[in-house]
């Protein structure tokens, strides 16, 4: 998931593995460099800032035995050659799991969109158009089809995570073998939906996060490691009904009648509205149950108990969605049944009193 910001010089003198960056970097750019925190992320990635007298880069920190940098690497000369403004690598080692990538800054798509920590409509159009008009580039000219496939398999682990971690692990929640079977039956309707979209690339994580807002060729597109072979809604569904911020449903319709119209125009679909509209609809609430997952899990297996703050809005789309579907409302009276709302904001609630 998405990245986590945090700025400032780093104390490295006890850090090994930036030792050993650091002077991986001033051999590659052949002088002496600077070096501070530019953030972390959701996996053991680590990044910062490389300045020399005359350039600066972004150093990737990725342990190799924690991950496997190829993809990052294969796919991002897959989207620069078409013109996908990802960053440029510099220099990498698998090896030791550094890298020196182009510097795309620290302005995020959602910086832009917030203000005063609300949405701010004014900004909404410029940035949106922007990254819907790049999405629509890497789905027309990024061939995906030897990528890993989103298949049945993928789709349903990642809707695992929800039980697992959410009613399990952080609510302690027991469910019924009638609930289990509730859950069944609504996973694989959401699992048919993905299947029979037309399949594309697929960014995986094409959130205002992950949109870089630049002087030009904006926006910079980053944390595209995960990329699969997979449902034409799953990127536009991830920017439009977004994690972090919330638009209102008549907009975000409009934005994706005008995706699907231009879906039409480019080849890469044939549907009429009301389908894309369902599978938008339902790849939403498929994401949405990974997302709650991984924030779930991200707090008690990684101690980022920040994710936390995102469940109640990610929830919500879940919520809509299984009202407006019949075979998604059992699944969306079980979330009723079992309190899972009110749960959860009574132990948010309670942490913050401790």
């Amino acid at each position: 998931m998405p990245a986590v910001s945090f700025r400032g010089v780093y104390s490295y003198m006890s850090d090994l593995r930036l030792q050993q960056l650091q002077q991986w970097a001033e051999k590659a750019l052949q002088q002496a460099i600077h070096i501070e925190v530019v953030s972390g992320d959701a996996s053991f990635r680590r990044y910062f800032r490389v300045s020399t007298d005359t350039q600066i880069w972004i150093a990737m920190d990725a342990p190799p035995e924690k991950e496997d940098s190829k993809p990052f690497v294969d796919i991002a000369q897959q989207l620069e050659a078409k013109l996908v403004h990802v960053p440029h690598i510099k220099a990498l080692d698998l090896e030791q799991g550094f890298m020196l990538l182009e510097d795309l800054g620290d302005i995020q798509m959602l910086d832009k969109l917030l203000e005063n920590d609300k949405p701010n409509p004014a900004m909404a159009e410029q940035h949106y158009g922007d990254a819907l008009r790049a999405l629509l580039h890497i789905q027309t000219h990024v061939d995906g089809a030897k990528l890993p496939e989103y298949d049945r398999a993928l789709l349903s682990r990642e809707m695992a995570l929800f039980p697992d971690w959410l009613l399990g692990t952080h609510l302690n929640i027991e469910t019924s073998p009638a609930d289990k079977n509730i859950l069944q039956l609504s996973f694989n309707a959401l699992i048919a939906s993905a299947l029979e979209q037309p399949q594309v690339f697929v960014h995986r994580d094409y959130h205002s996060r992950n949109l870089m807002i630049l002087p030009d060729n904006s926006p910079g597109i980053i944390d595209f490691q995960d990329a699969v072979y997979g449902p034409i809604t799953y990127d536009l569904v991830s920017l439009l009904r977004d994690c972090y911020i919330t638009w209102p449903r008549a907009k975000v319709h409009s934005w994706v009648a005008n995706y699907h119209n231009e879906a039409l125009l480019n080849g890469l679909c044939s549907c009429d509205l009301p389908t894309f509209q369902r599978w938008f609809d339902f790849m939403g609430v498929q994401r949405h149950l990974k997302a709650i997952g991984i924030f779930s899990r991200l707090n008690h297996r990684d101690d980022k108990p920040s994710y936390l703050d995102d469940i109640p809005r990610t929830l919500a789309y879940i919520e809509m969605v299984c009202a407006e579907y019949e075979v998604l409302k059992p699944f969306g009276a079980l979330l009723l049944k079992l309190q899972v709302r009110e749960k959860f904001e009574q132990q948010q609630l309670s942490a913050q009193l401790s």
